[in-house]
């Protein structure tokens, strides 16, 4: 088990300290006195960032695709030829220097759109400053992936008029992230933590999920290779009853994860019980995320929070450091 000395010891720049703080953090952001924006007669939304800020967009992306607005998310350097006067290009970017993200940007200020930025600062924020583009600055808490509370809650606050997400549901979410602190943070290093029984399941996972949660499966992805430096994989449940599931034909030391929603689709549903059935049948051994209950605010933002902070546990586990990202420090320093 996991001592308050171990946390200390392999996680020095206290990554799991801001952890413990996310329900204020988004408190925080969503009572803050940001300036929100009125955007009228938007039928696209186009988020583009990349990593932390990247999993921002897939977070809204599902929260939109419950709406009559199309949303496509871009992880590189090119925006959809659809981008037209009816367009919003969200440009998210913790630290503001993101190359890819910088190069949207420029695009969509050459484009008959709407465009908004969210930085901490640099090259982004010069940039809208001198375009007259609509600008918002948040701070970075730590890393671009510990201020997603942050960041979330402030463009939540920011896009109120896109984002159809109400005061009561926001509310709700942030209430359901101190009940779920109280339960993974680093006060209860106990075998009732959710987030450290994980960490005894995840191997080399294989994660599983259902439609409108794959910025979760995502995140957890992202969150695992970041923190705890180790490989996974993402499958979406349906799709992988077409090609995916074979891979367990041969013996593997790989481990499913389920991440599965309160109230998902009756077929999906029925899908989870099938894929039960089969892992049952085979002898291999699986585990089962389930997200809370209420809107798809509160489910996805649980969720990527007992996640996240297994990934930080199973570092700290594995006697990793979870702040350092040299590998991603070695790509950007050759862009």
């Amino acid at each position: 088990m996991i001592t308050r000395e171990t946390l200390e010891k392999y996680d020095p720049q206290g990554m799991h300290k801001v952890y413990d703080r996310w329900p204020q953090i988004a408190k925080d952001a969503y009572t803050s006195e940001i300036e929100s924006v009125d955007f009228k007669d938007i039928d696209h939304v186009v988020f583009s960032g990349m990593g932390g800020s990247g999993s921002v967009g897939d977070l809204f992306s599902s929260i939109l695709s419950k709406t009559n607005i199309h949303t496509t998310v871009v992880k590189g350097y090119v925006l959809p030829k659809t981008v037209d006067e009816n367009t919003l290009v969200v440009a998210t970017s913790v630290s503001g220097d993101t190359a890819e993200t910088l190069s949207t940007l420029e695009s969509a200020n050459t484009k008959n759109c709407k465009v908004i930025g969210f930085s901490s600062g640099g090259m982004m924020e010069s940039f809208c400053v001198k375009n007259n583009i609509e600008f918002r600055k948040i701070p970075k808490i730590h890393s671009p992936r510990a201020s997603f509370p942050n960041f979330v809650y402030s463009i939540l606050k920011t896009l109120n008029s896109i984002i159809p997400i109400n005061s009561n549901e926001i509310s709700q979410s942030i209430e359901s992230l101190e009940n779920l602190s109280q339960k993974i943070s680093s006060a209860n290093l106990s075998e009732t933590n959710p987030s450290l029984d994980l960490t005894n399941w995840i191997g080399v996972p294989v994660i599983y999920y259902p439609w409108g949660l794959q910025a979760a499966a995502i995140r957890f992805k992202n969150s695992l290779q970041e923190n705890a430096k180790t490989h996974a994989i993402v499958e979406d449940v349906i799709e992988s009853g077409h090609n995916g599931i074979v891979s367990w034909e041969k013996p593997s030391e790989m481990i499913p994860i389920m991440i599965e929603g309160t109230d998902d689709h009756p077929k999906t549903k029925e899908r989870w019980n099938i894929m039960r059935q089969y892992f049952d049948e085979n002898t291999i051994n699986y585990k089962e995320i389930f997200s809370v209950d209420g809107g798809i605010l509160s489910k996805i933002v649980c969720l990527i929070y007992l996640l996240d902070y297994s990934s930080i546990y199973h570092a700290v586990k594995s006697g990793i450091d979870p702040s350092p990202i040299k590998s991603i420090d070695f790509i950007k320093k050759r862009l």
